[in-house]
C-alpha cells in the first residue's frame, strides 16, 4: 500500500516523470514509450526498448524522426558500467560534392530552398543502427522489437497537437509533395488534432525489415523506392545510387568522456559535436561556484551564456567527421586548454567578441557558421540490469526533405553540412563531400557517480540547441541540485547572433534588465525544446520528459 501512494503522489506531483526499480522508458510521444514499456516487460534490454522506441517515432512522430533518417546511440552495460556508442548518421551520396549547396552563381543557397526535395536527403542510418544495438545489447528477436511501430502503422494513430501544428505550417509546401499529403492529409487539408492516420505502406516494409534483417531495408524494393523519391522530386532532384545504399555502415565509435566536478560524463564523439561542446561548456564553468549562486541568480545565467559562446566558437571551426578532417578532440577537452579558456570570462562582465581559441593539436582551420533546424527527438531506456540506452534520432527539419519511401519520411541531414565550402581561401570541416557525414549537435549523455555507476542520462531536440539544452539540464542537476524533471523545465538559453536569447515567460526572462547590465544584448524568443532524461534515485530510476513536449516516462 505504501509503494502504491508513493507512486500515486509521483505521478500527480511530476506528470512527466515516474520512479521504477525493474526500469524505466522517456519519449517524446506516449505511444513510443509505451513501446519502449512492452518490450522491457517481455524481457528485452535497454537497447532493445531504445530501437522499439524508435521505430515507434518513426511511425507516430513523423515530423521529427524515424528510419528514414540517422542517429546516435550511447549505451552503458549495466555489469561493467562500461560506456560504448554508435554512429548511425546519415551519409552523403557519392554524387554530393561541395559545390552541392551553392547556385549557378557560386553563392550559397538559401535553405528555403536547398532543404525540399532530393539533394538534402543523406543515405538512412537508423536500421544500420539498430541492428548493431540489437547485436551487441539486445535480448529479444530483431523481429520482436518491431511489432509494436507495425500496430500502430498498420491499425491507426491520432494526430497530436504538435503534428497538426507542423502539417498546418507546412501546407503551402506540400503541392509538390503528394506522397506526403496520400498519408498525411484527408479531404484536400492536412490532418487535424484527432483524426487518424494510418500507414500500410511503412507497415509493410517494417514487416519485411523484421522478417528479413537490416539487408531488406538497404537493397531490393526499398533501395529502389529511396532512389526513385530522390531522383523523381519535382524539388531539387538528386542521384542517389544502389551502391550508395548498400554501402551504408553503422560506426562503433569510442565514447567522449570528461570529468565535471565529483561526476564523469560520456557522451557521443565526432561527427556529433554534442559532447565536445557541453564538456566544454561545463569545464570552463567549472571554476565559478555554481551551486552556491544558485538558478535565481542573474550572475548564474551570465556565466553560462559565456562559456554558451566560447563552446559553440570553437564548435564552429574545429568539428565534422573524423573520417575527412583531423578534428582535435583531445585538445578540446584538454584541460589546460578549457582553463584558458575559461580565464576569458568576467564574472561581472561580457566579452562581447567570441572567438575561437588554439586548442593543442588543432591543424589550421577556418571557421565557418553551419545551420540545423528545430527537429529531432530524444529518448531514454533503462532497463533492470542496469543497461541503459540513450539515443537521439532525426530526420533534421520537420518532415525533412518532404519526400516519402514506402510510407516512411526521407531526412535532409545534407542541410547540416556548411553550404560555403570554403571561407577565407580555406576548406571548411564541415564542407560537403561525398561519402561524409554531416556535423551534428545531437547529445546523448550518460552520467557517472564517484562510485562509478551510472546517474543521469539526457539528450534533447532542437537542432543547434541541443547541446546549450543539454549542457542547462546538467548544470541544473549537478550544481543545483534540480530533479531530472525540474532540470529539463528549467528556462533555456541561447543565443541569437549578438544577443543571449532567453525563453519568454520564465524566470530567466525577468532577469533581462539584470543579465543586460553584465552587458549582454538580451532578447526572448521561442525556442524550440523537447527534452528526456533519466536519473538514479534512492527509490529507483526515474524518467523525465519536457513539458513543453508531449513526451512522458513510463516505468517498469
Amino acid at each position: 500500500m505504501k509503494k502504491y501512494l508513493l507512486a500515486l503522489l509521483l505521478l500527480f506531483a511530476f506528470p512527466n516523470a515516474l520512479l521504477a526499480k525493474g526500469g524505466a522508458v522517456t519519449a517524446a510521444d506516449p505511444r513510443a514509450a509505451e513501446a519502449g514499456r512492452e518490450i522491457l516487460r517481455k524481457g528485452g534490454s535497454a537497447a532493445d526498448a531504445a530501437v522499439a522506441m524508435m521505430l515507434a517515432l518513426s511511425v507516430v512522430e513523423p515530423q521529427s524522426s524515424g528510419i528514414g533518417g540517422g542517429g546516435f546511440m550511447v549505451h552503458n552495460d549495466g555489469r561493467t558500467n562500461a560506456v560504448a556508442t554508435i554512429d548511425g548518421r546519415e551519409v552523403a551520396p557519392s554524387s554530393a560534392n561541395p559545390r552541392l549547396f551553392l547556385d549557378a552563381s557560386g553563392t550559397p543557397m538559401s535553405y528555403v530552398d536547398a532543404f525540399p526535395g532530393g539533394r538534402s536527403i543523406g543515405v538512412p542510418g537508423n536500421i544500420a543502427l539498430a541492428a548493431r544495438a540489437s547485436a551487441r545489447w539486445g535480448k529479444l528477436r530483431w523481429s520482436a522489437l518491431f511489432q509494436p511501430a507495425i500496430r500502430l502503422a498498420e491499425n491507426g494513430y491520432q494526430v497530436t497537437p504538435r503534428l497538426a501544428d507542423t502539417l498546418s505550417r507546412l501546407k503551402p509546401l506540400w503541392s509538390d509533395f503528394p506522397a506526403a499529403q496520400a498519408i498525411y492529409w484527408q479531404e484536400g487539408r492536412p490532418k487535424q488534432v484527432g483524426d487518424t492516420v494510418k500507414n500500410p505502406a511503412l507497415a509493410a516494409l517494417l514487416r519485411n525489415v523484421a522478417a528479413k534483417g537490416p539487408k531488406a531495408f538497404y537493397s531490393g524494393q526499398n533501395a529502389t523506392a529511396i532512389i526513385a523519391a530522390a531522383g523523381h522530386s519535382k524539388r531539387n532532384p538528386t542521384i542517389i545510387t544502389r551502391r550508395d545504399i548498400a554501402a551504408y555502415r553503422a560506426i562503433d565509435r569510442a565514447a567522449v568522456c570528461t570529468t565535471y566536478r565529483q561526476y564523469r560524463l560520456c557522451g557521443m564523439g565526432p561527427p556529433s559535436s554534442g559532447a565536445t561542446t557541453v564538456f566544454q561548456i561545463l569545464g570552463m564553468l567549472e571554476r565559478f561556484d555554481l551551486k552556491a549562486l544558485g538558478k535565481d541568480n542573474p550572475q548564474s545565467w551570465h556565466l553560462i551564456a559565456e562559456a554558451m559562446r566560447l563552446g559553440y566558437a570553437d564548435r564552429e571551426k574545429y568539428l565534422g567527421d573524423p573520417g575527412f578532417v583531423a578534428v582535435p578532440v583531445a585538445g578540446l577537452l584538454d584541460k589546460s586548454y578549457i582553463a584558458s579558456r575559461s580565464a576569458l570570462i568576467s564574472a561581472d562582465r561580457s566579452l562581447g567578441t567570441y572567438e575561437a581559441g588554439t586548442p593543442p593539436g588543432a591543424q589550421p582551420r577556418t571557421a565557418a557558421i553551419s545551420g540545423e533546424v528545430s527537429g529531432t527527438t530524444h529518448f531514454v531506456a533503462v532497463d533492470g540490469t542496469g543497461d541503459i540506452a540513450s539515443m537521439t534520432s532525426t530526420v533534421e527539419g520537420p518532415f525533412g526533405s518532404q519526400l516519402i519511401a514506402n510510407g516512411y519520411v526521407l531526412n535532409n541531414e545534407l542541410t547540416d553540412f556548411t553550404f560555403a565550402p570554403e571561407k577565407d581561401g580555406a576548406p571548411v570541416a564541415n564542407r560537403v563531400e561525398p561519402g561524409k557525414r554531416p556535423l551534428s549537435s545531437m547529445s546523448p549523455t550518460i552520467v557517472y557517480g564517484p562510485d562509478g555507476k551510472p546517474v543521469f542520462a539526457a539528450g534533447a531536440a532542437g537542432g543547434k540547441t541541443i547541446i546549450m539544452q543539454v549542457a542547462k539540464i546538467l548544470i541544473a542537476h549537478l550544481d543545483w541540485g534540480l530533479s531530472a524533471q525540474e532540470a529539463i523545465a528549467a528556462p533555456n538559453i541561447y543565443f541569437a547572433g549578438d544577443a543571449v536569447l532567453v525563453e519568454p515567460g520564465t524566470a530567466l526572462a525577468a532577469m533581462q534588465s539584470q543579465l543586460a547590465g553584465f552587458g549582454h544584448t538580451v532578447v526572448t524568443g521561442r525556442m524550440s525544446s523537447k527534452a528526456n532524461a533519466a536519473e538514479r534515485t534512492a527509490n529507483g530510476w526515474q524518467g523525465a520528459a519536457d513539458p513543453r513536449s508531449e513526451g512522458v516516462a513510463l516505468g517498469e
